[in-house]
């Protein structure tokens, strides 16, 4: 294996200097320059990053905390934080948690012991306390869902303004009985939701029909289905349904066709998050846009400036209803 003083032996120079060239330190002048990259070339010589991070306290790793990475609508996401994070020399790891404590408490620790820079959480379910107490000491960012009683920076959308944007659509089409699939309320994000459903309901004098609300458990193509199953028993049926995730809703457009219905001729139906899937379903799916893409973007910068001292500020998206075929 070549090493650093096999490079600055070939160079005529010392190791200190070979150091400086690649860390492209201002006082190297130029014909030593040249001649220690020619060198480097000639041996093909790649430095140890192992060495360069314990010798600078730096790793350059970025930790992304996912609940699930099967979930298609943290793909965007974790693009816009890779091309970011890559642009100005950071690497990220995606880090599975499936709500699991043990794995969290592995994943703090790498940032703990200096293996990774800053960690960026996208994990409705992460451990509140705990991820608090971390960020007195590391950079940590949260990306679309968060905490309303934490001090951590966060970038997201206004759900519960998305959200009754969707439901004002289905009664502006002259819908007067629609149902609701949410999530687990324990997260912010399913109960600004069922805030947003609620208001528009009120607002324009609908009731609000304790049987057509309906909790999954999971966030599963399947809990969509389930949902139609329940919904799709009762005596007074409802006429559209808003899901709180595109999954969900596609998986009710699925169990809606099983049953022989049409959309959105029989039951009207919206989604929220624009994954894409949604344009590819049959009929093509009416949701909320999430600008996931420049939520990733915006968290990896923001990570990366307080990572160099700069204060950060909490940022609201825009979101958007997209109309397509579904009612």
């Amino acid at each position: 294996m070549v090493t650093i003083h096999d490079v600055a032996k070939l160079a005529g120079v010392s190791v200190a200097t070979v150091s400086r060239v690649m860390n492209d330190h201002a006082r190297v002048a130029e014909k030593t320059k040249t001649r220690v990259e020619r060198a480097i070339n000639e041996l093909n010589y790649a430095p140890s990053v192992l060495g360069r991070n314990l010798r600078t306290s730096k790793s350059s790793l970025l930790l992304v905390l996912i609940p699930s990475i099967s979930n298609p609508f943290y793909t965007e996401i974790i693009n816009g934080i890779e091309d970011t994070a890559i642009a100005r020399g950071y690497n990220i790891l995606l880090c599975e948690t499936d709500s699991n404590p043990q794995r969290e408490t592995i994943y703090f620790n790498l940032l703990r012991n200096r293996l990774a820079e800053g960690i960026i959480s996208m994990d409705p379910s992460v451990n509140k306390n705990k991820l608090n107490e971390l960020a007195e000491s590391y950079p940590i960012i949260q990306c679309s869902e968060y905490d309303t009683e934490s001090p951590i920076p966060y970038v997201t959308i206004d759900s519960e303004k998305a959200a009754y944007e969707a439901v004002t659509h289905l009664i502006e089409l002259g819908h007067r009985k629609i149902a609701l699939i949410n999530s687990d309320e324990r997260f912010l994000y399913a109960r600004q939701r069922r805030n947003g459903y609620e208001q528009a309901m009120k607002q324009h004098g609908l009731a609000i029909r304790e049987e057509w609300l309906y909790n999954a458990p999971q966030l599963k193509f399947a809990a969509g289905q389930e949902a139609i199953s329940t919904l799709m028993q009762l005596e007074d049926k409802p006429t559209a349904i808003f899901a709180v995730s595109d999954i969900y809703a596609i998986g009710a457009l699925k169990e809606i066709h099983r049953k022989g219905k049409k959309v959105p001729e029989d039951i009207a139906l919206i989604g929220f998050d624009k994954i894409s899937f949604s344009d590819m379903a049959c009929p093509s799916l009416t949701t909320i846009s999430q600008p996931m893409y420049e939520m990733g973007r915006i968290s990896a910068e923001m990570i990366m400036d307080k990572l160099n001292g700069v204060n950060v500020s909490s940022k609201v998206l825009e979101h958007r209803l997209v109309c397509r075929e579904s009612t």
